[in-house]
C-alpha cells in the first residue's frame, strides 16, 4: 500500500490532552485471560509515557464508576463478548465517554462471524463457501458436508481466539463440532476448509500495515498455537509477492470499512495453494501484548509498542482536541 503511518514523536506529544484514562480489560468473556495480559501491557505503556491511566476491570468495577471517578476516556482492551461485540461501546456512547476503536455497530458486525460473512459475500469480497447451523434446528449434515467439499471448520458465531472451533470431515465429527460450538453460542458458522497459509493484516487509522504469516505445526492456528505454543512462527513481512500483498491489504481495508469498523483492528485471511486469498474474520480489539500480532506488524512499520498504544488512544480524541 502506498499509505504509511508516521510514528508518533513521543518526545513532543502532550500526555495531558488525554485527561484521566481508564484502561478497560479483564471482563467476563472466555478471553478474560488474554485480555488481562493485553490490558496490563497497554496500561504499562501509557503510564510509562506519562498518561494518567488506571486499570478498570468491569468484572469487578461498575461502569458508573467511570463517571463517579471522572474518567475522560476509555482505552478498550476487552476481548470477546461484552467488550468487542458493541455492547460496551453502546453503553459508553450513551454515557458520553469517548473510547478507542470501533463504535457499537462496527464492533457488533465484526464480532458476528455469520453476519460479517454475509456482508463479505454481498460485497463480492473473497471468502470461503459456508453454511449456518442454529441450535435446535435440523440441518442435513451429510448434504452440508458434501456441498462444502467434505472438510469444514466449525466456529461459534460470536467467539474469538479460536475458542469453540473444531474441524470435521465426517457427519459424526460435524455433529461433535457443532456440540462444541453450541456450548458457546446458539449459532455456528460451518466454513469450507481452505488448505494454505494463514496471514493477518493490522489496520491503523485506515491504513493496512505489514502482513504477518503465522506458521504452526498444528492443523490450524488454534488457541494453543496463539497463546501457549513455542513452535509457532511469525513471518513479518509475510513472504508474499508485492502484488499479492497489496491485493490482500486492499481487501482488508475494504472489509474493515464494510462492517463499519474504525480506528484500529486486524483482518485475518487464508491463502490457498493457488495464492487465492479468503477473508476469515475481523477483530476490532485484537491482542495487545508485546508479542501480539498488531504490535509485531507495527514494529515492522517502524513503530514502538508505546507509539502504537498512544496512536490508538489518540483516536478517542475529538477533532478539536487533536488540533491542540
Amino acid at each position: 500500500m502506498s499509505q504509511v503511518i508516521r510514528p508518533l514523536d513521543l518526545t513532543t506529544f502532550d500526555a495531558a490532552v488525554f485527561g484521566k484514562v481508564a484502561v478497560m480489560f479483564g471482563g467476563n468473556s472466555a478471553e478474560r485471560e488474554v485480555s488481562l495480559a493485553s490490558g496490563k501491557a497497554v496500561l504499562d505503556a501509557l503510564q510509562t509515557v506519562g498518561v494518567d491511566a488506571y486499570p478498570f476491570d468491569p468484572k469487578y468495577d461498575d461502569l458508573d464508576q467511570l463517571l463517579e471517578q471522572s474518567f475522560d476516556r476509555v482505552f478498550i482492551v476487552l476481548h470477546g463478548r461484552g467488550g468487542e461485540d458493541g455492547s460496551l461501546q453502546g453503553a459508553l456512547t450513551l454515557m458520553g465517554i469517548p473510547f478507542t476503536g470501533s463504535g457499537p455497530q462496527g464492533s457488533a458486525f465484526a464480532m458476528d462471524k455469520v453476519r460479517s460473512k454475509f456482508l463479505f459475500k454481498g460485497a463480492e469480497l473473497p471468502t470461503a463457501p459456508f453454511a449456518i447451523a442454529r441450535k435446535g434446528q435440523d440441518l442435513d449434515l451429510a448434504k452440508t458436508l458434501s456441498e462444502l467439499n467434505n472438510r469444514v471448520m466449525v466456529k461459534p458465531a460470536n467467539e474469538g481466539s479460536s475458542i469453540g472451533m473444531s474441524q470435521a470431515r465426517t457427519v459424526e465429527e460435524l455433529e461433535k463440532a457443532l456440540e462444541i460450538a453450541f456450548q458457546h453460542d446458539s449459532e455456528a458458522l460451518i466454513e469450507q476448509w481452505v488448505t494454505g497459509k494463514e496471514v493477518t493484516v493490522s489496520i491503523l487509522n485506515g491504513v493496512a500495515m505489514p502482513l504477518i504469516e503465522m506458521r504452526t505445526p498444528n492443523e490450524f492456528y488454534d488457541y494453543e498455537a496463539k497463546y501457549k505454543s513455542s513452535t509457532t512462527e511469525y513471518l513479518c513481512p509475510a513472504p508474499l509477492s508485492d502484488e499479492l500483498t497489496e491485493s490482500i491489504q486492499k481487501i482488508a481495508v475494504q472489509a474493515f470499512d464494510l462492517v463499519g469498523a474504525s480506528g484500529w483492528g486486524r483482518v485475518d485471511f487464508l491463502i490457498d495453494e493457488q495464492d487465492q486469498p479468503y477473508l476469515l474474520e475481523i477483530n476490532t480489539v485484537p491482542g495487545m501484548t508485546q508479542s501480539s500480532l498488531v504490535p509485531k506488524s507495527a514494529a515492522q512499520a517502524g513503530m514502538s509498542f508505546q507509539q502504537l498504544v498512544v496512536t490508538i488512544l489518540k483516536g478517542s480524541l475529538s477533532q478539536s482536541e487533536r488540533a491542540n
